[in-house]
């Protein structure tokens, strides 16, 4: 299984965020400059092969990424095209000891949402981690 945590450490590497500002769920006293990691919602039927789950070789992670940085619309902005641009290059990407086979974004730019109740700047990243699974059909 992919795991939110293993994501976690994964945007931390890309440098974006400071040590401590990366988070999975929910942001403990929505520090500025920092990335939320969370589940995104999905819908319709699992992903299975022909021949049911023994026979699936891959998985999906779906998840959002929250920018919420500062007050400064422009740093803001650039720091959510810093991630999109890092997600959108990676290949040949392996989390920990998961292969990611592909890693696709699902929207066409960093999403402005505006501002928290606060004036600091937000925005989302939808990307789907495409992932490998051993040859019994569990999650690598």
């Amino acid at each position: 299984m992919l795991s939110l945590e293993d994501i976690q450490g994964f945007v931390y590497e890309l440098g974006i965020a400071e040590a401590g500002r990366v988070y999975i769920g929910k942001l403990d006293n929505k520090k500025e400059k920092s990335i939320g990691i969370y589940n995104r919602r999905a819908t319709g039927p699992p992903i299975m092969a022909l021949g049911g789950y023994d026979c699936t070789s891959y998985a999906i992670r779906r998840i959002s990424f929250l920018v919420h940085w500062n007050r400064d619309k422009a740093e803001a902005e650039e720091a959510a095209w810093k991630l999109y641009q890092k997600l959108l290059t990676q290949s040949g990407l392996s989390i920990r000891e998961t292969f990611i086979s592909c890693l696709v974004l699902q929207v066409p730019e960093p999403q402005d949402v505006g501002t928290d109740d606060d004036g600091v700047y937000e925005y989302v990243i939808w990307a789907d981690f495409i992932y490998q699974k051993d040859k019994q059909g569990k999650d690598v």
